[in-house]
């Protein structure tokens, strides 16, 4: 009976979650906080989590929510600074002197110049930026929101600096239990979460190689005045040109630098690349697209927001200092991970919150200059003198951030806790498995292997309901990696699945749908948006699922925690039980287990040769 209840009981909250805010339409401030109450009520009632342990995980959650709005106000405040500065416009101006044709600049715009704000700032910033620049230029509301959510796909992942990894995926899988286990194996958690980074970067860069040319294809189907699938497809050398452009520096810094890097470099360098390209005449077509005259649109089409693209500005920001702002925070990013006297000093500013309450396994901590907010707001700082910013911009860009964060912040604060509750709850007096290993359970029962097509689907149903790919990888990482336990496939790949899912159900989140329209005048019509953005969504999930099927059953990707094996494991027997107790080869690895005064201590020899007797030899 416990098999059948309880990973009904378990999913509960997350089914809770999306009739409120589907079906009754009830808006996330106020369903977030009704959700809050109900999982605390399943977790103590069914359970039997003691309320003392509800009350820690909360507080853990509050923890890790303010990590992620630090992370989220420097974003923002970078975004508004260089808006409030004119550098924006320098940018949008820019843009629109490149090229007439309509293709080149939806791949220009939404695709590279997208992804590039979606790796600085995420959180549906790159929608809010790239709609009314393209509006500015000539593209109707409507298209300008519908490529606007396009681009939150292939970069969400990385985006905001990889805050949907670094914080939605490390903080929604049980940590501590993973490194112990990872220790046992002579591992450390990096080592782990780098694998997870990587997947996502590779199963990524497949999927989005084919998302300009799906630009093109949707602009010309549904915004041209023959409405074809193929008309325009003479871009398609030049379309497949930009998306490698973007994915191959964007899998390089996946696999090399860690989640802070492959959308912003991939998009900087994609910009620089495609930018020389058409000037070149590089795979540009000879042939040339654009909409039919406005007057000739559909009302729908329009927004009611005007564009503001010839007002004067009150000073010139020349292009390279307009840009300098992000080329100084990728530059500052790369050296912060991979300068490590700097890293560790930027790490030590550390404020720790071991066993809150005193509740077993429930810790966390906010390292403020090491998160992405501290270098961000170190750039706007320096941006503030390098375009000369009167007091009135920078209060002005403060203000609009705060703003924004409020809004955000409020839904966050009352998700975070939730899913500690949840990955909490494997401590109670029932003695049952925790809410996410129980769901993995039913799961696993229920689809056996053929489950990895459909995981990128549960990532996306997730980022449909929460509207964020860091809240469903929090909510459904520890889930998706319990079920592939229980299938005896990688946990790794699994949670990667997951992210990659997260990110494509970004493109019919209805909080970023309306976000993106707001800012063009486009509200009460986001189900029209909808209707069009579902079928480059639905060609994600299912490449990235079949993707997924074939890395699990064909490809065998190895997994830290499945395929290293221990041999040559000896025991010894010291004076006193003292000395040498144990020794054992993982991967190639020689490491030898002590018993000392102080407790049991381990060490990685540097050569493969027998243990010393003592630890100090």
């Amino acid at each position: 009976m416990e098999k059948l209840y309880l990973p009904i009981l378990a999913f509960s909250p997350i089914l809770l979650a999306g009739i409120l805010l589907i079906g009754f339409r009830i808006a996330a401030k106020i369903a977030m906080p009704i959700v809050l109450l109900f999982t605390a009520f399943i977790a103590n009632f069914f359970w039997g989590m003691s309320l003392l342990r509800i009350l820690a995980s909360t507080i853990q959650g509050l923890i890790i929510s303010v990590g992620i709005l630090w992370i989220i106000f420097g974003a923002l405040m970078l975004l508004n600074t260089l808006k409030f500065s004119g550098a924006i416009n320098t940018i949008k101006t820019g843009f629109s002197n490149i090229s007439p044709d309509r293709r080149v600049q939806v791949i220009l715009i939404a695709w590279l110049f997208g992804c590039f704000i979606e790796g600085a700032s995420g959180f549906g910033t790159p929608a809010a930026v790239a709609a009314p620049l393209m509006v500015a230029i000539g593209f109707p509301a409507l298209a300008s929101v519908v490529f606007g959510m396009m681009i939150q796909s292939t970069p969400v992942s990385f985006g905001a600096l990889g805050t949907p990894l670094l914080v939605g995926v490390q903080g929604g899988l049980d940590k501590i239990s993973l490194t112990e286990q990872l220790i046992q194996k002579g591992l450390e958690w990096d080592f782990f979460f780098k694998i997870i980074v990587s997947e996502v970067a590779i199963i990524h860069a497949i999927c989005g190689t084919f998302m300009p040319l799906l630009l093109v294809i949707i602009m010309t189907r549904f915004f041209g005045s023959n409405k074809s699938w193929t008309e325009g497809l003479s871009i398609f050398p030049f379309a497949i040109f930009s998306a490698l452009s973007f994915t191959i520096p964007y899998l390089i810094s996946g696999l090399l630098l860690g989640p802070e890097f492959p959308s912003i470099i991939g998009g900087l360098i994609g910009l620089l690349i495609v930018t020389l390209a058409i000037k070149s005449n590089f795979l540009i077509p000879k042939d040339y697209w654009d909409f039919e005259p406005s007057e000739k649109w559909p009302k729908y089409w329009i927004g009611t927001i005007k564009s503001d693209h010839n007002k004067k500005i009150k000073k010139d920001i020349s292009n390279l200092m307009a840009w300098f702002p992000y080329i100084l925070l990728a530059i500052l990013l790369v050296i912060s991970r991979t300068y490590e006297p700097l890293t560790n000093l930027l790490k030590s500013f550390e404020i720790k919150f071991p066993n809150i309450l005193s509740e077993e396994k429930i810790s966390s901590s906010l390292q403020i200059l090491y998160l992405p907010g501290g270098i961000l707001t170190f750039v706007c700082l320096i941006t503030f003198i390098l375009h000369k910013m009167t007091l009135s911009e920078i209060t002005s860009s403060l203000s609009n951030s705060l703003k924004t964060l409020l809004s955000a912040g409020f839904v966050l604060v009352f998700t975070v806790p939730l899913v500690r509750i949840m990955i909490n709850s494997g401590i109670n007096l029932n003695d049952f498995s925790s809410m996410p290993i129980s769901m993995a359970m039913g799961m696993s029962d229920l689809m056996g292997q053929i489950y990895p097509v459909f995981a990128p689907t549960v990532g996306a149903i997730g980022a449909f309901l929460a509207g964020s790919n860091t809240v469903s990888n929090l909510m459904l990482s520890q889930f998706q990696y319990e079920t592939a336990n229980f299938l005896n496939l990688s946990g790794a790949l699994m949670v990667a699945a997951q992210s990659v899912g997260a990110a494509a159900g970004n493109m019919v989140a209805i909080h970023n749908v309306v976000a993106a329209s707001a800012t063009v005048g486009l509200l009460g019509r986001e189900g029209i948006t909808l209707r069009i953005t579902i079928i480059p969504t639905l060609y994600y999930l299912f490449f990235s699922g079949i993707i997924t099927f074939l890395f699990f059953h064909i490809l065998k990707l190895p997994d830290p925690l499945l395929s290293l094996k221990v041999v040559n494991e000896k025991t010894f027997s010291g004076p006193m039980g003292m000395g040498l107790a144990k020794s054992y080869e993982i991967n190639g690895n020689k490491f030898c287990i002590y018993n000392t005064v102080q407790g049991q201590k381990k060490i990685k020899l540097k050569y493969k040769s027998d243990c010393p007797l003592k630890i100090s030899d």
